[in-house]
């Protein structure tokens, strides 16, 4: 069986992690939108699926206190797994969005209200501190990010945060951040149809400086948090049969291949799909493939 030790490591500060992660949207339906795409998984199903991933390699999760919906607690789960699990996990948390009970958006924390965030995430996690907390800011439509990742480093100063990360943000960002406190990953939309990090230079500024980034809706793409569609791209399925490999895995493999800082952070509440996401970081790409995959998709035309 592959593992996700395959694809290499990577270290988040001095946390070391293997570059195919997980993430735990998915397991509450859909923890983004309050809305679903499918009914979330049975509580000990998830916890059995989070055990398989951890048999797995897979030493790095993804989760954040709003990622719920009226059934399921994503950092919930997460702290259920890893209380019957002997194995050391690193969990990234995110902070800055904001949602009531009821899951409706209410905008951005105030830099305030970013502790409350933090212990949130503290107690649905069970944890006296965090591994690693990231800012989740706004994107391009973010002036600036220095007096909430200032409140965070605080709180890292105050021992609740091992270490700080930046999520949804432009080059701009990381290198204001980095005047406030050491940031060890960058996490971003990213993927073979989605390459605004690297038309930006954040990809290249993380490899300069030696911060992970961490690639979300890899597979997905352009749907975002809905569940991926099937494949139109004729590249990825030419690809895809010269390794008898599923068109997810080479849009994985090709994301692995653009630097050996750049993680991946699949979700899936399917066992199959699970198994072949971590199969995806065995995956080498040729030269060619690499230049067949970076031309325009003609059969899109």
């Amino acid at each position: 069986m592959s593992t996700a030790a395959a694809a290499g490591t990577w270290k988040l500060g001095d946390l070391e992690v293997n570059r195919i992660g997980y993430g735990a949207m998915r397991l509450t339906g859909n923890g983004m939108r309050g809305n679903s795409d499918g009914a979330p998984i049975d509580r000990d199903l998830a916890v059995g699926l989070l055990h398989r991933a951890f048999e797995q390699g897979v030493n790095h999760i993804d989760t954040a206190a709003f990622y719920f919906s009226p059934l399921r607690s994503a950092n919930e789960l997460i702290n259920r797994a890893l209380a019957s699990w002997h194995g050391d996990v690193v969990v990234v948390t995110k902070v800055g969005p904001a949602r009531d009970p009821a899951g409706e958006w209410l905008g951005m924390a105030r830099p305030d209200q970013l502790r409350g965030q933090v212990e949130e995430n503290l107690r649905q996690l069970g944890r006296d501190h965090l591994d690693v907390v990231n800012l989740r800011a706004n994107g391009p439509g973010t002036a600036s990010i220095a007096e909430h990742f200032g409140a965070l480093a605080e709180l890292r100063e105050a021992g609740l945060i091992r270490h700080l990360g930046l999520s949804a943000v432009m080059p701009e960002h990381v290198v204001e951040a980095r005047t406030i406190a050491p940031v060890v990953c960058v996490q971003n939309s990213y993927g073979l149809d989605w390459r605004r990090a690297d038309e930006s230079g954040l990809v290249d500024l993380c490899r300069e400086q030696d911060i992970a980034f961490v690639s979300f809706f890899t597979v997905s793409g352009l749907r975002r948090e809905a569940a991926a569609d099937q494949e139109h791209d004729a590249r990825v399925h030419s690809v895809a049969r010269a390794h008898g490999a599923t068109p997810a895995q080479i849009r994985l493999a090709w994301t692995l291949q653009r630097g050996p800082h750049v993680l991946v952070i699949p979700g899936t509440a399917n066992p199959a799909h699970l198994a072949e996401n971590i199969a995806a970081g065995s995956l080498r790409l040729t030269e060619q493939e690499l230049a067949l995959l970076d031309k325009p998709d003609e059969s899109a035309a």
